[in-house]
């Protein structure tokens, strides 16, 4: 309910301390955002993109703090406003406080953060997002996410590595998020035997849970948590120290979340994502490239990768390495308004507007006159596939690992996690969103 005595005590409703606590937390990262009034950051909001609703901007996240401090709203008014959004990062490079004054101060408006937090403190106070509550629960349930049209378990959950050969344990194990595991089962497999290809050794997790990332993101920081103790736990006692990620999101649960929970106990874990490593692999020509991919191709910045971790440069290596591929580049900072929608769980609440923003990603990339997509993020390659289906001529979507692995001269099967049959590496890749 919103206050509307002037004369009131704020948060006379009982909830008075818990939200002077959370407003503390964020207090001023939220002031630094409202006392400058800059907005630029809606030219880059994907979201703002989509359903031109100020409520859903970066800065309307940052003013409802303000105005909480004030007494002015207390969170179950605004919790719904803060689903809307994909923690991509864009508004957090574009704002002129990051932009005039990071370099030198190393400062960047944090919205990401803020988001979270609000989030997190909703769901506190039991305001919660039906959607959201369903997944989590099953994934708290199942220990992986329930990602679509396939049965998720622990059993199956390594599935996709039938016939690989792969060991439980050792130093360096390979972490393949939900996604992965049990929908997308080809990425993985191009993975593991393009790193076999090129001579790494490595192993899997004994019992391999959800990274926690999307629980967190979300607002279910226990859940959160939780899992990600038990993966260290997993690692610690495989013996391992050094974790291949091939998925951006677990990317940033890695090298942010885990950090935060684990401090110093933590320092001693390694996190390599794949793709540094096989640019890496191709540098020291320890894996060639040596088969042609005759395509017409651009490539998609993922948002965890570009905008929220600055990685850049090694997918444009790896692209400009395969013979036979025409590569149409956009730039990195152009990218900053593009992503998949897919992020934040954005896809789980409003499959609508991630329907939408992937839409508008590919009507960007047939205006390059091509005829792929490249991606290196799992989570972006259904909604954009389904978007790539519906233009005309229509886009195909891959994955960057396999086009490696095809380069490589790997042939890549995807194996269904309910049976043991096996598709072609393009036969299992469009779902729907339901």
């Amino acid at each position: 309910m919103r206050a509307t005595d002037g004369d009131a005590e704020p948060w006379e409703n009982g909830h008075g301390d818990a939200q002077a606590g959370f407003v503390a937390e964020v207090r001023d990262r939220a002031w630094g955002c409202f006392s400058s009034a800059h907005k630029f950051c809606r030219n880059v909001c994907p979201v703002m993109g989509v359903t031109q609703n100020e409520n859903h901007s970066p800065t309307a996240f940052h003013a409802n703090i303000v105005a909480m401090e004030q007494g002015h709203l207390e969170i179950a008014d605004v919790a719904e406003d803060y689903v809307h959004c994909t923690q991509c990062g864009a508004c957090e490079l574009r704002c002129p406080n990051t932009l005039m004054a990071g370099e030198f101060y190393r400062a960047r408006t944090r919205t990401v953060d803020v988001v979270k937090a609000a989030r997190a403190f909703a769901v506190e106070q039991g305001v919660e997002q039906p959607e959201w509550k369903r997944w989590v629960e099953a994934t708290v349930d199942a220990k992986n996410e329930p990602v679509l049209d396939v049965p998720v378990s622990q059993e199956n959950v390594r599935n996709w590595a039938k016939g690989l050969d792969l060991p439980t344990g050792g130093e360096t194990i390979l972490f393949v998020d939900c996604e992965a595991a049990f929908y997308r089962t080809s990425l993985p497999r191009a993975v593991a035997q393009v790193l076999q290809l090129g001579g790494v050794e490595f192993g899997l997790m004994a019992e391999q849970w959800c990274c926690g990332g999307p629980a967190l993101e979300m607002g279910y920081a226990e859940h959160a948590r939780s899992f990600a103790e038990h993966n260290l736990d997993d690692w610690r006692a495989v013996g391992a120290t050094r974790i291949l990620v091939l998925d951006p999101h677990d990317y940033i649960s890695f090298t942010e979340d885990y950090p935060r929970y684990f401090g110093e106990a933590y320092d001693d874990i390694e996190i390599v994502l794949i793709i540094d490593l096989v640019a890496e692999l191709i540098r020291d020509g320890k894996l060639a490239l040596t088969t042609p991919i005759e395509n017409v191709a651009t490539y998609h910045d993922p948002c965890r990768l570009n905008k929220r971790k600055g990685i850049h440069e090694a997918p444009r290596q790896i692209l400009r390495a395969i013979p036979g591929l025409e590569f149409r580049d956009v730039d990195h900072v152009t990218q900053w308004s593009y992503c998949s929608g897919a992020g934040g769980g954005l896809m789980v609440e409003k499959p609508e507007i991630t329907a939408a923003i992937s839409s508008q990603r590919l009507e960007k990339a047939a205006a390059l006159e091509v005829d792929l997509l490249v991606s290196a993020c799992v989570w972006s390659e259904r909604p954009l596939t389904t978007a790539g289906l519906e233009q005309s001529p229509q886009i195909e979507v891959r994955d960057l690992m396999e086009l490696v692995a095809e380069s490589a001269g790997i042939q890549v099967d995807s194996v269904r996690t309910d049976s043991v049959h096996s598709d072609s590496v393009r036969g299992d890749t469009v779902g729907g969103l339901q």
